[in-house]
């Protein structure tokens, strides 16, 4: 997906350099090209030690890569930050909100906000979530909000991750790499921490724990497995909040609670953060063959004594059909007008929808409803004629499967490449921690970077690296 038209670019501003970057440009203005090529190499003999990988799915040797890291960081001033903070908190408040409304009194149904249709036949709904709210009433315990920037105030956002957001350990060991590497960086720019994330990550899952926890709450982080394409994330993510890993056949049902072995006989567990997909979870309830689950886990549930982070049936907010819906969705919930714009969103199900974007393919990027990490889309200025006619088949076929969006100009920050610094297009993950106590946002999150020139795909999977993020404090 290639980009033609003019960006804004978050480091340089006519001749000059924006103001959050400028002491790091002094300091990179004085580096000797080779140690920072030196340097760059170590960063990913680190990340291969670690063994920082993700698996590529549906490629016959599924191999095992290394997310490409670029050492230039993506520097954001507070205020900056400050007004996305907002923005994000109060669009998870309305999705926890919308959750709890569609598993409840589906007022907004009754409102005729969403079409029923909508929430009726969509895949990610549960009928086993309907008149039962989770402990505390969090049904979003970890969101990344995926933001673009087009200009000095211009955000969107692209889509919400409210089932299982991945991508927090880069975040995490972006960070570890240039502390390392540039420590004098950190002395002289007042870079706000993201260190404290998996201890605000534990605080707030055992802030959700159900009323009939005794003592502090034990918590697991329950993983499909080494197979599972985001693994090291979730060992690194229990190893550093200091908790159980664990996969289903570590936990049964005992006395109506989840209890997890261990050397000392089964010990109960409160809170699951589990990275385990809805129809895994539990065979008795969903996929029978799933050897993934914890068979009754869904009985516990009910019954009010364990927490699941997420919820099940969360994913009906991931939907890019429901995503279309989201600035009404924030305005019916909190009453106020969305701070966080979307992007416009032309919905594939309305057949006058459908004619304009069948007669505008080659203009406008298509995604699936369900889809996610860049598959199963057109990118319509990037695709060839026969690619653009075959994709026009498939959207007659199956309409409501689809969405479009016009192609955004996203901003660029450098990377570093031999021949210097270089333009290339970025986007922003957040993660945000949503308890009954409240919201806390990571300031800064997972930058993600195109490393080919032009180009606007930014996901690991189609070849993007990802970037330290720096929000400097006030």
């Amino acid at each position: 997906m290639s980009d033609s038209t003019a960006h804004f670019s978050e480091m340089m501003q006519g001749q000059g350099v924006r103001a959050p970057y400028e002491s790091y440009n002094d300091w990179f203005s004085q580096q000797d090209p080779a140690r920072l090529a030196k340097k760059s190499d170590e960063a990913e003999a680190f990340f291969r030690r670690t063994g920082i990988t993700f698996n590529v799915y549906g490629q016959a040797d599924a191999e095992e890569r290394l997310i490409p890291f670029d050492l230039v960081p993506r520097i954001m001033a507070a205020s900056e930050w400050g007004k996305l903070a907002k923005g994000i908190d109060q669009r998870v408040r309305a999705i926890n909100a919308f959750l709890h409304d569609i598993y409840n009194r589906q007022e907004i149904l009754r409102a005729g906000v969403i079409p029923v249709d909508l929430i009726a036949q969509n895949d990610a709904f549960l009928p086993q979530m309907i008149e039962f709210s989770p402990p505390g009433d969090v049904y979003t315990h970890i969101v990344g909000t995926d933001i673009v920037r087009t200009g000095e105030d211009e955000f969107f956002v692209l889509e919400d991750n409210a089932r299982t957001p991945s991508g927090v350990s880069y975040m995490l060991e972006n960070r570890e790499t240039m502390l390392q590497m540039f420590p004098e960086l950190f002395s002289g720019n007042k870079v706000q921490r993201v260190s404290d994330y998996p201890k605000n990550l534990r605080a707030s899952l055992e802030a959700s724990a159900p009323a009939s926890c005794e003592g502090r709450p034990c918590v697991v982080v329950l993983t499909p497995g080494i197979h599972n394409s985001a693994y090291y994330e979730h060992s690194f993510l229990a190893d550093q909040m200091g908790v159980e890993l664990v996969e289903g056949h570590d936990l049964r049902v005992v006395d109506g609670h989840i209890a997890m072995r261990t050397t000392r006989g089964y010990k109960v567990v409160d809170v699951i953060y589990r990275r385990v997909d809805d129809e895994f979870l539990d065979p008795l309830t969903f996929d029978p063959d799933s050897m993934l689950g914890v068979p009754g886990i869904m009985d516990v549930y009910r019954a009010g004594n364990i927490t699941i982070a997420n919820a099940p049936g969360t994913g009906v907010a991931d939907d890019k059909a429901i995503y279309s819906y989201m600035p009404d969705i924030v305005e019916f919930y909190t009453g106020e007008k969305a701070l966080l714009k979307n992007v416009e969103t032309f919905r594939c199900s309305e057949p006058d929808t459908l004619q304009y974007v069948l007669d505008n393919l080659a203009d406008l990027v298509v995604k699936e409803v369900h889809g996610s990490g860049g598959y199963g889309m057109l990118v319509g200025p990037a695709a060839t004629k026969q690619e653009v006619a075959d994709f026009a088949q498939k959207l007659r076929a199956k309409p409501h499967g689809y969405i479009a969006q016009p192609t955004l100009s996203l901003s660029t920050v450098p990377i570093f490449t031999d021949a210097g610094l270089a333009p290339r297009h970025v986007d922003l993950r957040p993660f945000a921690l949503v308890s009954p106590s409240g919201v806390d946002i990571t300031p800064g999150g997972l930058t993600r970077v195109a490393l080919t020139e032009g180009s606007l795909v930014v996901n690991s999977s189609q070849g993007g690296g990802t970037k330290d993020t720096w929000v400097l404090e006030g």
